[in-house]
């Protein structure tokens, strides 16, 4: 009896326990679309963003939450309690503000988008503050590869039986259809908290990690390399060693197939000190530092702007106003939501204007390499902290790449023969990396208590094989998509 309670009991605190969380989907009211990065309130300076699929979810806190309060950029704010939630299914349906903005808005006076964009920077002192802050952070990478072209070919082999080189070309070919079929996806989640001096300097701790990996299908360049290699090594005489050269530089000066079998497993841990910069960046990609991202495109020397109408946001009258590039070296188009009350950007959209490009190298003449940054979009949304600064509340970052890589390598054997495998490896195709950062709070900071944080030298994770709900459960996340939901590399 006693094991049945125990049993009961323990079932009941798990039910308890993860009823906790509640899902949610935003939509439009009329169109009944669904509504990405609208911000969910579930306290005066706490909450989270909806997803690009118009879902948040929410941890109700011990059943303390009683009400939300939503805001999205030409909506009508709406404050509704979890009882309505749940009683209308989980859905929340949202006004257009085009009544109310109508009943605020009644001018007849033309405005200009270079004055406005004028006070927005004279403003910026007032409105922002990019120095000395702790930030929550909730932090979401996706990785993918699409790969077009992958020809991999031993092309001669001095001393290999022809039974083993046709069986090695047959692999070779299988590996290469596996991999141009394949739909890579990585996803990488952190929580952890940033210290911010300035846009030089910060320090980063990860209170929890994890990563979702289909190690079957890990393709990155090096990757493909590698497993090719082992291919043609696995042919060739397992009693040697041989040097591995390509064009004219050697990479290997003892590499059998023995080596590929005694590789140290990988630690699952990351370099903080990395980790660090690439959130730093991220993080710098929202502040208006001299000559920052920011500050580049409210610059009226770079940029022209465009005004384009009169939207509402968050109980207030918002401009919306276009830019594109002024110079050649200006690189961004795009859209900046202004508020009409203080002059401060609350959201700016943007992405490559026509065929701009970040990085770009072309070497494939010399060492059979092509590189080309074509995609660089994103959001940025800001939200008012107690003091009326504006901190950033939501980031997502894209870029994508084209590459190009064509390697002849070649396999010397060490032995007095030298005898030789000459393997050509050709790929191309083209990468993309989503970066998205969810502010769950800030808090001024002093230098001294920045002072005395330490920043680990490393920081472990957990690995994902499928989707594991329950491993963020009761946290403030960004709800995750559909297609990370789906994600299981044990099919």
């Amino acid at each position: 009896m006693k094991k049945i309670l125990f049993l009961f009991v323990l079932l009941f605190s798990f039910l308890f326990t993860f009823s906790q969380n509640i899902s949610v989907k935003l939509i439009d009211k009329n169109n009944k679309n669904p509504i990405p990065y609208a911000t969910i309130k579930t306290g005066e300076f706490s909450g989270v963003i909806s997803n690009e699929e118009g879902y948040f979810t929410i941890n109700l806190d011990k059943n303390e939450l009683e009400t939300i309060s939503i805001s999205c950029l030409g909506y009508q704010n709406i404050t509704v309690s979890i009882q309505n939630i749940k009683a209308s299914n989980f859905i929340i349906e949202l006004d257009e503000a085009i009544n109310q903005l109508n009943e605020v808005y009644i001018s007849n006076k033309k405005h200009n988008a270079d004055s406005i964009i004028a006070k927005v920077r004279a403003k910026v002192i007032d409105n922002y503050k990019d120095n000395l802050f702790i930030f929550n952070i909730f932090r979401r990478n996706t990785k993918y590869a699409n790969f077009k072209n992958l020809d991999f070919e031993i092309e001669k082999a001095s001393q290999v039986r022809k039974k083993n080189l046709e069986d090695a070309n047959t692999n070779l070919s299988a590996l290469s259809k596996k991999i141009t079929e394949s739909n890579v996806k990585h996803f990488t989640e952190i929580k952890g908290k940033i210290y911010s001096k300035n846009y030089k300097n910060s320090k980063t701790v990860v209170e929890k990690a994890s990563k979702l990996i289909d190690h079957k299908n890990d393709f990155s360049i090096e990757n493909i390399q590698e497993k090719a290699q082992s291919i043609v090594l696995k042919y060739l005489d397992t009693t040697k060693t041989y040097k591995l050269k390509t064009g004219f530089f050697k990479i290997e000066d003892s590499l059998s197939i023995k080596d590929e079998n005694l590789k140290d497993e990988q630690k699952n841990e990351f370099n903080l000190s990395e980790l660090n910069k690439e959130t730093r960046a991220l993080l710098n990609h929202t502040q208006f530092y001299s000559n920052s991202f920011l500050d580049k495109i409210i610059n009226a020397n770079l940029y022209k702007y465009t005004f384009d109408d009169i939207t509402y946001n968050d109980g207030g009258l918002t401009y919306k106003i276009s830019f594109e590039p002024k110079k050649s070296k200006s690189k961004y188009t795009g859209t900046l939501f202004i508020s009409d009350k203080n002059f401060a950007i609350t959201q700016i959209a943007y992405k490559y204007f026509n065929n701009r490009h970040g990085d770009k190298f072309n070497l494939k003449l010399l060492l059979g390499v092509k590189y080309m940054e074509n995609v660089s979009e994103g959001l940025i949304i800001f939200e008012q902290n107690a003091n009326y600064i504006y901190q950033p509340k939501y980031l997502k970052q894209t870029t994508g790449s084209y590459f190009y890589v064509n390697r002849d390598l070649k396999f010397i054997e060490n032995s007095p023969a030298k005898n030789k495998v000459s393997f050509s490896f050709k790929i191309e195709g083209d990468a993309r990396n989503k970066e998205e950062l969810l502010f769950t709070g800030n808090f001024e900071l002093t230098n001294e208590d920045y002072a005395i944080i330490k920043q680990p030298e490393v920081a472990p994770y957990t690995i994902l094989k499928k989707f594991e709900k329950s491993i963020w459960q009761n946290e403030n996340i960004i709800e995750p998509l559909q297609e990370m939901k789906s994600f299981n590399s044990e099919d």
